[in-house]
């Protein structure tokens, strides 16, 4: 049986699922705000990026957010540096970056740098705030370092005491959350497999003690298959500015990373498929490539699904001369549950790899100005539609003990529900699609009633009849 008295019930996967007729699934984007943190040219930097989402701080009534600025050597073209930055904004989307006047950077200290520059990439690479610990010098957690993660405490964020602990095991990318469901912290590393960069899971109940690493999420052949079929996509199309080398070599897809949100008694991931397009000879050594997101799901964050055929989520953006993520998208971190909306902060790249392959492929300029934090939203539970001109889904069997019915639809047309019981295809009296209130227009919460006065009791099941309708979710009770 399902449960939507305890959690909504979404339709990323079956499992509330028993039968569908004239129904199909569509993962839905998020809908891309632009960059709400860009790099300062005044101060030489280049580009902005943060593997930590914005914090919220009760006690200052702000969001608060650390994030990198990249800043070009004027002696050194070919080098630079990244150093962590302070920014806060009363509403998530207009951010204050005013100088903190904390250290001193390029003569000066009229800058809003939050750690030591001696300290470079070796600062917070993520940073958590932590109301329940009875510590205030803990309050915020960190873990530090661009191999494995050292794990560090603060009253404040800005000063840090090592715990003298084992690190986190990781190569350059990690994600790290705490999991309300399991009431444990939950970090995703990077390591490799023979699919190449694979996501492997570390927990901890206290910060302090993390489980070694599991694999949990790997490419595989089908990957590889859409690898090649999206990079020849984005050459073919002259609205996107291609790899600037494309060598025909049949790369491996690999998974670069992967944030988890904790949602509704499940787990959504972000994988961001790594999409190699050709080989960089040393002494840059790396990859043209392309970085997007996709979805997957799990129910115990060991055993994952992919959702939506494996539809991009955030994909790269055209080439306009304004938009930054035409290269590379993917997460700063865990999204943000606000109101009716999740929203997502991401990093958005221009370019993936060095300046001399993009020859006069575009200005020269937009090479001092790569990388921007950027914000896209969701409307709440809307990953996953289960669209209809007309047709019908019935669910699996649940409990319904009291409380309202509730659906979270788009409705064009209408939409009604009828409640069978558990073991035949019969309406239950008063329960009929005729005696359902006819739902229309944009539901979020939207409460379904019958003519039966009063609501059954025991085992049913729910079946919805969609006449162009768009249905995300489902749920009993007074949640939502």
């Amino acid at each position: 049986m399902i449960h939507p008295h305890e959690r909504k019930q979404l339709f990323l996967n079956d499992a509330s699922i028993q039968s569908t007729k004239g129904v199909t699934r569509t993962l839905h984007q998020p809908t891309k705000c632009g960059p709400v943190i860009r790099p300062d040219p005044a101060h030489n930097q280049i580009a902005v990026q943060s593997r930590s989402a914005p914090i919220w701080n009760p006690e200052k009534e702000l969001w608060e957010w650390w994030y990198w600025a990249y800043y070009k050597i004027p002696r050194d073209p070919n080098e630079g540096v990244s150093l962590t930055h302070y920014a806060t904004s009363s509403d998530g989307e207009t951010w204050d970056t005013s100088p903190l006047e904390l250290f001193e950077w390029q003569g000066n200290t009229n800058n809003n740098i939050a750690l030591d520059p001696a300290e470079g990439r070796q600062t917070v690479y993520h940073i958590l705030r932590d109301d329940r610990d009875e510590d205030p010098a803990r309050r915020y957690k960190g873990l530090f370092g661009k191999g494995d993660r050292a794990v560090k405490v603060s009253p404040d964020g800005f000063e840090w005491t090592a715990l003298d602990v084992p690190p986190v095991p990781s190569q350059d990318e990690s994600h790290c959350t705490y999991d309300e469901q399991t009431q444990r912290f939950v970090a995703t590393v990077k390591h490799k497999t023979n699919w190449g960069r694979s996501v492997w899971l570390c927990t901890s109940e206290d910060f302090v003690s993390w489980t070694d690493p599991e694999l949990i999420f790997h490419s595989d052949r089908v990957d590889r298959q859409n690898r090649a079929a999206r990079i020849q996509q984005i050459v073919d199309d002259p609205n996107y500015l291609s790899p600037p080398l494309v060598d025909g070599t049949d790369f491996i897809a690999e998974v670069y990373q992967m944030p988890i949100l904790p949602y509704e008694g499940i787990y959504v991931g972000f994988p961001v498929l790594f999409n190699p397009a050709g080989a960089v000879p040393p002494p840059h050594g790396n990859f043209t490539a392309l970085n997007q997101v996709e979805l997957t799901t799990s129910r115990d964050l060991h055993h994952w699904d992919r959702v939506g055929d494996r539809a991009l989520f955030i994909g790269v953006d055209p080439w306009d001369g304004v938009n930054y993520g035409c290269a590379q998208n993917l997460l700063c971190g865990r999204p943000h549950v606000r109101d009716d909306e999740i929203w997502f902060y991401y990093n958005a790249y221009r370019f993936r790899g060095p300046q001399y392959l993009y020859g006069d492929v575009v200005d020269p300029s937009y090479h001092n100005d790569i990388g921007a934090l950027s914000l896209a939203k969701l409307r709440l539970d809307g990953f996953i539609s289960m669209d209809s001109r007309k047709g019908t889904l019935t669910t699996q069997p649940f409990e319904w003990t009291e409380g309202e019915f509730h659906v979270n639809a788009d409705v064009d047309g209408e939409l009604r529900v009828e409640i069978l019981a558990a073991d035949t295809d019969r309406a239950l009296e008063g329960f009929g699609v005729e005696d359902s209130d006819d739902i229309r227009g944009d539901q979020l919460r939207g409460k379904v009633r019958w003519k039966a006065p009063t609501q059954p009791d025991g085992v049913v099941r729910a079946r919805f009849h969609l006449e162009n309708a768009r249905l995300y979710a489902f749920w009993t009770g007074d949640r939502g």
